[in-house]
Protein backbone atom coordinates (compact mmCIF):
# COMPACT_ATOMS: atom_id res chain seq x y z
CA UNK A 1 0.00 0.00 0.00
CA UNK A 2 1.33 3.35 -1.04
CA UNK A 3 1.66 6.58 1.42
CA UNK A 4 -0.94 8.14 -0.30
CA UNK A 5 -3.39 4.91 0.38
CA UNK A 6 -2.22 4.74 4.23
CA UNK A 7 -2.89 8.10 4.23
CA UNK A 8 -6.33 8.11 3.40
CA UNK A 9 -7.10 4.69 4.70
CA UNK A 10 -6.43 6.08 7.91
CA UNK A 11 -7.98 9.74 7.86
CA UNK A 12 -11.36 7.45 6.54
CA UNK A 13 -10.97 5.75 10.06
CA UNK A 14 -10.34 9.16 11.97
CA UNK A 15 -13.71 10.53 11.02
CA UNK A 16 -17.49 9.35 10.14
CA UNK A 17 -20.09 10.68 7.65
CA UNK A 18 -21.73 11.73 10.54
CA UNK A 19 -18.97 13.48 12.04
CA UNK A 20 -18.97 15.54 9.09
CA UNK A 21 -22.57 16.30 8.57
CA UNK A 22 -22.12 17.51 12.81
CA UNK A 23 -19.44 20.29 11.46
CA UNK A 24 -21.05 21.34 8.33
CA UNK A 25 -24.36 21.89 10.30
CA UNK A 26 -22.54 23.17 13.76
CA UNK A 27 -21.02 25.94 10.83
CA UNK A 28 -24.56 26.98 9.53
CA UNK A 29 -26.18 26.79 12.15
CA UNK A 30 -24.22 28.19 15.40
CA UNK A 31 -21.51 30.02 12.98
CA UNK A 32 -24.65 31.83 10.43
CA UNK A 33 -22.45 29.83 7.53
CA UNK A 34 -24.41 29.46 4.34
CA UNK A 35 -25.29 25.69 3.72
CA UNK A 36 -24.68 25.51 -0.05
CA UNK A 37 -20.91 26.90 0.67
CA UNK A 38 -19.98 25.36 3.82
CA UNK A 39 -21.17 21.33 2.26
CA UNK A 40 -19.50 21.90 -0.91
CA UNK A 41 -16.13 22.62 1.43
CA UNK A 42 -16.79 19.55 3.09
CA UNK A 43 -17.84 17.48 0.50
CA UNK A 44 -14.27 18.81 -1.56
CA UNK A 45 -12.04 18.14 1.59
CA UNK A 46 -13.43 14.42 1.91
CA UNK A 47 -13.74 13.76 -1.77
CA UNK A 48 -12.62 10.61 -1.06
CA UNK A 49 -15.37 9.29 0.09
CA UNK A 50 -17.45 7.02 -1.61
CA UNK A 51 -20.46 8.34 -3.37
CA UNK A 52 -22.73 6.75 -1.08
CA UNK A 53 -20.71 8.31 1.97
CA UNK A 54 -20.90 12.02 0.37
CA UNK A 55 -24.82 11.56 -0.32
CA UNK A 56 -25.08 10.56 3.01
CA UNK A 57 -23.39 13.74 4.05
CA UNK A 58 -25.77 15.92 2.20
CA UNK A 59 -28.86 14.38 2.79
CA UNK A 60 -28.46 14.92 6.71
CA UNK A 61 -27.05 18.54 6.20
CA UNK A 62 -29.74 19.53 4.22
CA UNK A 63 -32.39 17.55 5.46
CA UNK A 64 -31.81 18.74 9.31
CA UNK A 65 -32.06 22.28 8.21
CA UNK A 66 -34.62 21.60 5.80
CA UNK A 67 -36.77 20.85 8.80
CA UNK A 68 -35.30 22.12 11.74
CA UNK A 69 -38.47 23.69 13.14
CA UNK A 70 -39.83 20.21 12.92
CA UNK A 71 -36.97 18.56 14.72
CA UNK A 72 -37.18 21.56 17.57
CA UNK A 73 -40.55 20.84 17.93
CA UNK A 74 -39.90 17.47 18.43
CA UNK A 75 -36.98 17.59 20.72
CA UNK A 76 -38.93 19.84 22.98
CA UNK A 77 -41.68 17.57 23.26
CA UNK A 78 -39.31 14.82 24.24
CA UNK A 79 -36.44 16.47 26.34
CA UNK A 80 -36.72 18.04 29.85
CA UNK A 81 -34.32 20.68 28.65
CA UNK A 82 -35.24 22.69 25.71
CA UNK A 83 -33.43 23.27 22.78
CA UNK A 84 -32.52 26.82 22.97
CA UNK A 85 -30.82 25.45 26.55
CA UNK A 86 -29.14 23.16 25.41
CA UNK A 87 -25.10 23.30 24.50
CA UNK A 88 -25.18 23.91 20.56
CA UNK A 89 -23.17 20.76 19.88
CA UNK A 90 -25.63 18.38 22.02
CA UNK A 91 -28.68 20.60 20.11
CA UNK A 92 -26.87 20.05 17.09
CA UNK A 93 -26.56 16.38 17.37
CA UNK A 94 -29.83 15.99 18.36
CA UNK A 95 -31.62 17.61 15.58
CA UNK A 96 -29.46 15.50 13.47
CA UNK A 97 -29.67 12.15 14.98
CA UNK A 98 -33.69 13.10 15.50
CA UNK A 99 -34.11 13.56 11.39
CA UNK A 100 -32.45 10.49 10.83
CA UNK A 101 -34.80 8.45 13.18
CA UNK A 102 -38.38 10.37 11.26
CA UNK A 103 -37.03 10.70 7.64
CA UNK A 104 -34.16 7.89 7.01
CA UNK A 105 -36.37 4.53 7.08
CA UNK A 106 -32.86 2.54 6.12
CA UNK A 107 -30.95 3.87 8.50
CA UNK A 108 -31.62 1.76 12.03
CA UNK A 109 -32.44 3.55 15.22
CA UNK A 110 -29.98 1.58 17.37
CA UNK A 111 -27.25 2.91 14.75
CA UNK A 112 -28.45 6.48 14.87
CA UNK A 113 -28.18 5.89 18.57
CA UNK A 114 -25.26 4.32 19.31
CA UNK A 115 -23.36 6.70 16.65
CA UNK A 116 -24.96 9.56 18.87
CA UNK A 117 -23.24 8.22 22.07
CA UNK A 118 -20.12 7.75 19.92
CA UNK A 119 -19.29 11.30 19.18
CA UNK A 120 -21.00 12.52 22.67
CA UNK A 121 -17.78 10.90 23.90
CA UNK A 122 -15.38 11.45 21.06
CA UNK A 123 -16.18 15.24 21.43
CA UNK A 124 -15.50 15.50 25.34
CA UNK A 125 -19.30 15.49 26.20
CA UNK A 126 -19.11 12.17 27.37
CA UNK A 127 -21.25 13.30 30.76
CA UNK A 128 -24.08 13.93 28.80
CA UNK A 129 -24.11 10.71 26.70
CA UNK A 130 -27.06 9.14 28.93
CA UNK A 131 -29.12 12.77 28.32
CA UNK A 132 -28.70 12.15 24.54
CA UNK A 133 -29.56 8.47 24.63
CA UNK A 134 -32.59 8.78 26.75
CA UNK A 135 -33.66 11.67 24.19
CA UNK A 136 -33.39 9.47 21.20
CA UNK A 137 -34.29 6.36 22.47
CA UNK A 138 -37.36 7.93 23.28
CA UNK A 139 -37.67 9.43 19.66
CA UNK A 140 -37.22 6.26 18.29
CA UNK A 141 -39.82 4.19 20.02
CA UNK A 142 -42.62 7.03 20.13
CA UNK A 143 -42.17 8.49 16.44
CA UNK A 144 -45.55 6.62 15.34
CA UNK A 145 -47.18 9.33 18.00
CA UNK A 146 -45.87 12.07 16.56
CA UNK A 147 -48.23 14.67 15.07
CA UNK A 148 -48.20 18.36 13.95
CA UNK A 149 -51.95 18.96 13.15
CA UNK A 150 -52.87 21.79 11.06
CA UNK A 151 -49.60 23.34 12.33
CA UNK A 152 -48.56 24.20 8.72
CA UNK A 153 -45.39 25.92 10.02
CA UNK A 154 -44.60 23.04 12.21
CA UNK A 155 -45.51 20.86 9.39
CA UNK A 156 -43.69 21.90 6.74
CA UNK A 157 -41.02 23.53 9.02
CA UNK A 158 -41.66 26.94 7.72
CA UNK A 159 -41.53 30.40 9.88
CA UNK A 160 -45.17 31.12 10.54
CA UNK A 161 -44.22 34.89 9.47
CA UNK A 162 -44.23 33.19 5.55
CA UNK A 163 -46.91 30.93 6.03
CA UNK A 164 -49.26 33.99 7.21
CA UNK A 165 -47.97 36.20 4.25
CA UNK A 166 -48.19 33.53 1.67
CA UNK A 167 -51.91 32.59 2.93
CA UNK A 168 -52.96 36.33 2.73
CA UNK A 169 -51.33 36.62 -0.61
CA UNK A 170 -52.19 33.33 -2.33
CA UNK A 171 -54.47 31.44 -0.17
CA UNK A 172 -53.75 28.85 2.21
CA UNK A 173 -54.44 25.48 -0.80
CA UNK A 174 -51.72 27.09 -3.14
CA UNK A 175 -49.48 27.99 0.47
CA UNK A 176 -49.54 24.50 1.58
CA UNK A 177 -48.74 23.16 -2.36
CA UNK A 178 -46.29 25.28 -2.30
CA UNK A 179 -45.01 23.93 0.85
CA UNK A 180 -45.19 20.78 0.43
CA UNK A 181 -43.34 21.30 -2.84
CA UNK A 182 -40.16 23.00 -1.20
CA UNK A 183 -39.60 19.78 1.20
CA UNK A 184 -39.77 17.83 -2.07
CA UNK A 185 -36.24 16.66 -2.74
CA UNK A 186 -35.74 17.95 -6.56
CA UNK A 187 -33.33 16.59 -8.92
CA UNK A 188 -29.97 19.37 -10.46
CA UNK A 189 -31.54 21.20 -13.06
CA UNK A 190 -29.60 22.37 -16.12
CA UNK A 191 -29.77 24.08 -19.65
CA UNK A 192 -27.99 22.11 -22.64
CA UNK A 193 -25.66 24.63 -24.61
CA UNK A 194 -27.34 23.19 -27.75
CA UNK A 195 -25.46 25.73 -30.16
CA UNK A 196 -22.08 23.62 -28.39
CA UNK A 197 -23.80 19.73 -29.20
CA UNK A 198 -27.29 18.38 -30.07
CA UNK A 199 -29.76 17.77 -26.88
CA UNK A 200 -29.15 13.75 -27.60
CA UNK A 201 -25.30 14.24 -28.09
CA UNK A 202 -25.37 15.43 -24.40
CA UNK A 203 -27.91 13.33 -23.47
CA UNK A 204 -25.47 10.68 -24.22
CA UNK A 205 -22.22 11.79 -22.81
CA UNK A 206 -24.07 12.09 -19.37
CA UNK A 207 -25.55 8.62 -19.79
CA UNK A 208 -22.35 6.97 -20.22
CA UNK A 209 -21.70 7.93 -16.87
CA UNK A 210 -24.45 6.84 -15.31
CA UNK A 211 -27.01 10.01 -15.01
CA UNK A 212 -30.34 10.24 -15.73
CA UNK A 213 -31.90 13.23 -17.61
CA UNK A 214 -35.23 14.24 -17.95
CA UNK A 215 -36.76 17.05 -19.76
CA UNK A 216 -38.29 20.10 -18.34
CA UNK A 217 -41.84 20.51 -19.10
CA UNK A 218 -41.57 24.29 -18.98
CA UNK A 219 -38.13 24.51 -21.96
CA UNK A 220 -36.99 22.42 -24.33
CA UNK A 221 -33.25 22.98 -23.20
CA UNK A 222 -33.59 22.33 -19.12
CA UNK A 223 -33.55 19.12 -18.16
CA UNK A 224 -33.15 17.54 -14.39
CA UNK A 225 -30.38 15.15 -13.80
CA UNK A 226 -30.44 12.58 -10.71
CA UNK A 227 -27.43 10.52 -9.88
CA UNK A 228 -24.57 12.44 -9.95
CA UNK A 229 -21.91 13.00 -7.64
CA UNK A 230 -19.97 16.24 -8.63
CA UNK A 231 -21.45 17.62 -11.67
CA UNK A 232 -18.20 19.88 -12.22
CA UNK A 233 -16.18 16.20 -13.19
CA UNK A 234 -18.92 15.07 -15.80
CA UNK A 235 -17.28 15.20 -19.49
CA UNK A 236 -20.55 17.27 -20.38
CA UNK A 237 -20.07 20.01 -18.38
CA UNK A 238 -16.18 20.14 -18.91
CA UNK A 239 -16.68 20.39 -22.45
CA UNK A 240 -19.13 23.69 -21.96
CA UNK A 241 -22.41 21.97 -23.07
CA UNK A 242 -24.04 22.32 -19.30
CA UNK A 243 -24.87 25.43 -17.14
CA UNK A 244 -26.56 25.24 -14.54
CA UNK A 245 -30.17 26.81 -14.30
CA UNK A 246 -33.33 26.16 -13.29
CA UNK A 247 -36.49 25.72 -15.56
CA UNK A 248 -37.92 28.86 -14.53
CA UNK A 249 -35.14 31.27 -14.71
CA UNK A 250 -34.33 29.62 -18.30
CA UNK A 251 -37.54 31.49 -19.29
CA UNK A 252 -36.04 34.98 -18.91
CA UNK A 253 -34.44 34.71 -22.04
CA UNK A 254 -37.25 32.76 -23.62
CA UNK A 255 -39.60 35.98 -22.68
CA UNK A 256 -36.75 38.37 -23.72
CA UNK A 257 -36.59 36.69 -27.12
CA UNK A 258 -33.61 38.84 -28.30
CA UNK A 259 -32.91 39.32 -32.43
CA UNK A 260 -29.49 38.86 -34.04
CA UNK A 261 -27.57 41.68 -33.38
CA UNK A 262 -29.07 42.67 -29.96
CA UNK A 263 -27.12 44.74 -27.69
CA UNK A 264 -28.01 43.02 -24.25
CA UNK A 265 -27.10 44.13 -20.84
CA UNK A 266 -27.75 41.60 -17.93
CA UNK A 267 -27.07 44.23 -14.82
CA UNK A 268 -26.88 41.60 -11.79
CA UNK A 269 -25.16 38.59 -13.70
CA UNK A 270 -23.35 36.26 -11.41
CA UNK A 271 -23.02 33.29 -11.98
CA UNK A 272 -23.91 34.05 -15.28
CA UNK A 273 -26.38 31.30 -16.65
CA UNK A 274 -29.12 33.96 -17.76
CA UNK A 275 -25.88 35.98 -19.57
CA UNK A 276 -24.98 33.10 -21.45
CA UNK A 277 -28.06 32.17 -22.45
CA UNK A 278 -28.75 35.83 -24.61
CA UNK A 279 -25.42 34.93 -25.50
CA UNK A 280 -26.59 31.27 -27.34
CA UNK A 281 -29.60 32.50 -28.34
CA UNK A 282 -27.79 35.66 -30.58
CA UNK A 283 -26.07 32.77 -31.88
CA UNK A 284 -23.08 34.37 -31.98
CA UNK A 285 -24.25 37.54 -33.30
CA UNK A 286 -24.83 40.53 -31.21
CA UNK A 287 -23.34 41.76 -28.03
CA UNK A 288 -24.12 40.42 -23.86
CA UNK A 289 -22.68 43.07 -21.40
CA UNK A 290 -22.56 40.69 -17.58
CA UNK A 291 -22.42 43.34 -15.05
CA UNK A 292 -22.01 42.52 -11.46
CA UNK A 293 -21.04 44.90 -8.31
CA UNK A 294 -17.50 43.30 -7.32
CA UNK A 295 -14.96 41.44 -9.37
CA UNK A 296 -15.63 38.87 -7.47
CA UNK A 297 -18.83 38.13 -8.48
CA UNK A 298 -17.25 38.99 -12.57
CA UNK A 299 -14.92 36.36 -11.95
CA UNK A 300 -17.58 33.46 -11.30
CA UNK A 301 -18.83 34.97 -14.78
CA UNK A 302 -15.74 34.93 -16.69
CA UNK A 303 -14.95 31.19 -15.45
CA UNK A 304 -18.26 30.20 -16.95
CA UNK A 305 -17.86 32.35 -20.16
CA UNK A 306 -14.45 30.48 -20.38
CA UNK A 307 -15.68 26.80 -20.25
CA UNK A 308 -18.53 27.38 -22.48
CA UNK A 309 -16.76 29.49 -24.63
CA UNK A 310 -18.65 32.10 -25.93
CA UNK A 311 -17.30 35.26 -27.96
CA UNK A 312 -20.39 37.75 -28.17
CA UNK A 313 -20.19 38.18 -24.03
CA UNK A 314 -18.19 39.92 -21.77
CA UNK A 315 -18.40 41.10 -18.48
CA UNK A 316 -17.71 44.51 -16.44
CA UNK A 317 -17.83 45.44 -12.79
CA UNK A 318 -20.60 48.02 -11.96
CA UNK A 319 -22.97 49.12 -8.96
CA UNK A 320 -26.60 48.53 -10.47
CA UNK A 321 -27.68 51.52 -8.52
CA UNK A 322 -25.25 53.96 -10.32
CA UNK A 323 -26.69 55.03 -13.83
CA UNK A 324 -23.68 54.81 -16.53
CA UNK A 325 -24.52 57.88 -18.52
CA UNK A 326 -21.83 55.62 -21.49
CA UNK A 327 -24.68 53.08 -22.09
CA UNK A 328 -27.89 55.64 -22.28
CA UNK A 329 -30.24 54.48 -24.53
CA UNK A 330 -28.21 51.68 -26.34
CA UNK A 331 -29.64 48.25 -25.13
CA UNK A 332 -31.92 46.08 -27.48
CA UNK A 333 -32.86 44.38 -24.03
CA UNK A 334 -32.10 44.98 -20.28
CA UNK A 335 -31.69 42.45 -17.97
CA UNK A 336 -32.99 42.80 -14.36
CA UNK A 337 -32.82 39.86 -12.33
CA UNK A 338 -32.29 41.92 -9.05
CA UNK A 339 -31.15 40.88 -5.62
CA UNK A 340 -34.08 39.56 -3.53
CA UNK A 341 -35.16 38.17 -0.49
CA UNK A 342 -34.71 34.14 -2.68
CA UNK A 343 -38.18 32.58 -1.15
CA UNK A 344 -38.36 30.36 -4.14
CA UNK A 345 -35.51 28.87 -4.18
CA UNK A 346 -35.78 27.99 -0.50
CA UNK A 347 -35.96 24.06 -1.83
CA UNK A 348 -32.17 24.58 -3.23
CA UNK A 349 -31.01 26.74 -0.44
CA UNK A 350 -32.93 25.61 3.12
CA UNK A 351 -31.45 28.47 5.09
CA UNK A 352 -32.96 31.06 3.40
CA UNK A 353 -36.06 30.58 5.13
CA UNK A 354 -34.29 31.17 8.53
CA UNK A 355 -32.34 34.47 7.30
CA UNK A 356 -35.63 36.19 5.67
CA UNK A 357 -38.01 38.82 7.31
CA UNK A 358 -40.34 41.46 6.23
CA UNK A 359 -38.27 44.24 6.94
CA UNK A 360 -35.84 42.36 5.00
CA UNK A 361 -38.38 41.97 2.12
CA UNK A 362 -39.26 45.90 2.40
CA UNK A 363 -35.51 47.07 2.41
CA UNK A 364 -34.75 44.55 -0.48
CA UNK A 365 -38.25 46.27 -2.69
CA UNK A 366 -36.08 49.71 -1.97
CA UNK A 367 -33.34 48.57 -3.48
CA UNK A 368 -34.88 47.21 -6.49
CA UNK A 369 -36.65 50.26 -6.83
CA UNK A 370 -33.55 52.12 -6.53
CA UNK A 371 -31.90 49.62 -9.47
CA UNK A 372 -34.74 49.72 -11.51
CA UNK A 373 -35.22 53.60 -11.53
CA UNK A 374 -31.18 53.85 -13.05
CA UNK A 375 -31.51 50.54 -15.59
CA UNK A 376 -34.55 51.71 -17.32
CA UNK A 377 -32.49 54.29 -19.19
CA UNK A 378 -30.12 52.02 -20.67
CA UNK A 379 -33.05 50.54 -22.55
CA UNK A 380 -33.66 52.10 -26.10
CA UNK A 381 -37.16 53.50 -27.03
CA UNK A 382 -38.63 50.46 -28.46
CA UNK A 383 -36.61 48.01 -26.15
CA UNK A 384 -37.11 45.74 -23.74
CA UNK A 385 -36.82 45.38 -19.83
CA UNK A 386 -37.15 41.88 -17.84
CA UNK A 387 -37.57 42.11 -14.29
CA UNK A 388 -37.31 39.07 -12.53
CA UNK A 389 -36.66 37.89 -8.91
CA UNK A 390 -36.21 34.04 -7.57
CA UNK A 391 -38.29 34.58 -5.07
CA UNK A 392 -42.11 34.73 -4.12
CA UNK A 393 -43.96 37.95 -2.18
CA UNK A 394 -45.86 40.63 -3.62
CA UNK A 395 -44.16 43.58 -2.65
CA UNK A 396 -40.78 42.45 -4.15
CA UNK A 397 -42.73 41.53 -7.51
CA UNK A 398 -46.47 42.70 -8.43
CA UNK A 399 -45.82 45.68 -6.61
CA UNK A 400 -42.46 46.38 -8.27
CA UNK A 401 -43.97 45.96 -11.50
CA UNK A 402 -47.06 48.04 -11.09
CA UNK A 403 -44.21 51.14 -9.48
CA UNK A 404 -42.57 50.96 -12.81
CA UNK A 405 -44.80 51.07 -15.07
CA UNK A 406 -46.72 53.80 -13.38
CA UNK A 407 -43.43 55.75 -12.56
CA UNK A 408 -41.23 55.65 -16.28
CA UNK A 409 -42.75 54.77 -19.79
CA UNK A 410 -42.62 51.47 -20.22
CA UNK A 411 -45.75 49.01 -21.23
CA UNK A 412 -46.38 45.12 -20.73
CA UNK A 413 -45.64 42.90 -23.23
CA UNK A 414 -48.05 39.85 -23.74
CA UNK A 415 -46.20 36.97 -23.34
CA UNK A 416 -48.78 34.49 -24.42
CA UNK A 417 -47.47 31.17 -26.01
CA UNK A 418 -43.85 31.87 -25.71
CA UNK A 419 -42.89 28.81 -23.16
CA UNK A 420 -42.94 25.46 -23.92
CA UNK A 421 -45.75 24.21 -21.45
CA UNK A 422 -48.89 26.36 -21.84
CA UNK A 423 -49.29 28.36 -18.83
CA UNK A 424 -52.64 28.81 -18.05
CA UNK A 425 -51.90 32.36 -16.11
CA UNK A 426 -54.04 35.21 -17.44
CA UNK A 427 -51.13 37.56 -16.16
CA UNK A 428 -49.58 36.19 -19.12
CA UNK A 429 -51.30 38.73 -21.11
CA UNK A 430 -50.27 41.76 -18.79
CA UNK A 431 -46.70 40.52 -19.88
CA UNK A 432 -45.81 38.79 -16.01
CA UNK A 433 -46.17 35.98 -14.29
CA UNK A 434 -45.24 34.09 -10.62
CA UNK A 435 -43.99 30.94 -11.11
CA UNK A 436 -44.81 28.74 -7.68
CA UNK A 437 -43.11 25.48 -6.50
CA UNK A 438 -45.60 22.43 -6.70
CA UNK A 439 -48.14 24.39 -8.88
CA UNK A 440 -45.34 25.02 -12.01
CA UNK A 441 -42.66 22.44 -12.47
CA UNK A 442 -39.94 24.97 -10.90
CA UNK A 443 -38.79 27.24 -8.40
CA UNK A 444 -40.32 29.94 -7.38
CA UNK A 445 -39.77 32.61 -9.70
CA UNK A 446 -41.27 36.19 -11.08
CA UNK A 447 -41.12 37.41 -14.42
CA UNK A 448 -42.19 40.51 -15.57
CA UNK A 449 -41.64 41.15 -19.21
CA UNK A 450 -41.56 45.01 -20.29
CA UNK A 451 -41.20 47.41 -23.67
CA UNK A 452 -39.95 51.08 -23.03
CA UNK A 453 -42.70 53.45 -25.40
CA UNK A 454 -41.34 54.61 -28.72
CA UNK A 455 -43.06 58.44 -27.36
CA UNK A 456 -40.38 60.51 -25.25
CA UNK A 457 -42.33 61.91 -22.18
CA UNK A 458 -40.90 65.28 -20.68
CA UNK A 459 -42.07 64.34 -16.97
CA UNK A 460 -39.71 61.35 -16.99
CA UNK A 461 -37.25 59.91 -13.90
CA UNK A 462 -40.43 59.36 -11.44
CA UNK A 463 -42.89 61.25 -9.62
Amino acid sequence: MTNVAKNVTKQKKSITEREIALDVLMEVLEKDQFIHLVLRQALTKYQYLAKQERAFITRVSEGTLEYLLQMDAVLNRFSKTPVKKMKPLVRTLLRMSVYQLLYMDRVPASAVCNEAVKLMEKRGFSGLKGFVNGVLRTVAREKETISFGDNLSIRYSMPQWIVSMWETQYGREDTETMLAALLKERPLAVRFLTGKASAEEIRQSLTSQNISCEPSALSDDVWYLSGIDSLEQTEAFLKGYLQVQDTASSLVGVFAAPKEGDFVMDLCAAPGGKALHMAELLHGSGHVEARDVSEEKTVLIDSNISRTGYQNIETAVWDARVFDASRKEMADIVLADLPCSGLGIIGRKPDIKYRASREKILQLQALQREILAASWQYVKPGGILVYSTCTISTEENEENRAWFLEQFPFEPVDIRGMAKMALAEESLRDGYVQLKPGIHPSDGFFIAVMRRKKERSRNLGGR
